[in-house]
């Protein structure tokens, strides 16, 4: 017999929580995640086969429900229509974080990491060429501002998915009333309901190092992204409060 397929994703945001939902959802008794986090089959690893990614399930109980989370999926743009193509009915979860401070984080996170030598601002201008140049190491790790426009990648798969198969969350709410975003995770997955599994578990938690850029490229950023925080608010109810 045949592994099985998921039947939910996470898809995203980068720095915007996902590792802290994986290490939630592994604690649930109903729930099968795989041992890696993040399995790329539907961006990095679409050509090795709906085989190989029923693999990562081989070891599912039959009466457990399996997912997978992979932030990556949110922003490639050819990862909606995979999705569709193999599994329609999946239900999909996305975290949604302040966008400025998302940028800042993923930016900080790349030069940790040594995926990014130039300076903040160097890094940001030089974004929209790196990206033109098709270059799939810059459209995973150097998309900053882009994978901060969260209309547009919602839109690919909103013109795919029925709404009802789309949970969208604000980050920030995850760390603030994890209980309340615990339970409505339950009830959208159809699990069964269980208490919130301990104390909420912070995962790539930043260094601090964001809180230090210069406060002009920060407004600059407001000012980029001020029509997503707008698109946001109006279409799902999704606020961040800058002061």
């Amino acid at each position: 017999m045949a592994a099985p397929l998921p039947e939910f994703l996470g898809l995203g945001t980068q720095k915007g929580g996902t590792t802290t939902l994986h290490r939630l959802l592994e604690q649930h008794p109903d729930v099968y995640l795989p041992a890696c986090k993040e399995v790329h089959f539907f961006d990095q690893n679409h050509d090795a086969g709906e085989g190989w990614y029923r693999n990562h399930f081989a070891n599912a109980q039959p009466d457990q429900v399996c997912g997978e989370i992979t932030p990556f999926y949110l922003f490639h743009p050819d990862v909606p229509g995979r999705i569709h193509n193999l599994l329609p009915k999946a239900r999909m979860v996305v975290l949604l974080r302040d966008p400025v401070e998302r940028t800042i984080s993923q930016l900080f996170h790349a030069r940790k990491r040594g995926f990014e030598t130039l300076k903040p601002a160097d890094a940001l201008a030089a974004e929209p060429r790196r990206l033109k140049s098709g270059d799939p190491i810059s459209l995973q790790k150097h998309s900053y501002l882009s994978r901060s426009r969260y209309l547009e990648q919602l839109d690919r798969y909103e013109v795919l998915f029925p709404r009802e198969q789309l949970l969208i969350l604000r980050s920030e709410d995850l760390f603030s009333t994890p209980e309340s975003i615990w339970q409505k995770l339950l009830s959208f997955l159809q699990l069964t309901p269980i208490d919130l599994p301990g104390a909420l578990p912070r995962a790539n938690a930043g260094d601090g190092l964001g809180d230090r850029i210069d406060p002009a490229l920060r407004q600059q950023l407001r000012q980029q992204l001020a029509e997503t925080v707008a698109g946001v608010r109006s279409r799902y109810g999704i606020e961040w409060e800058w002061t």
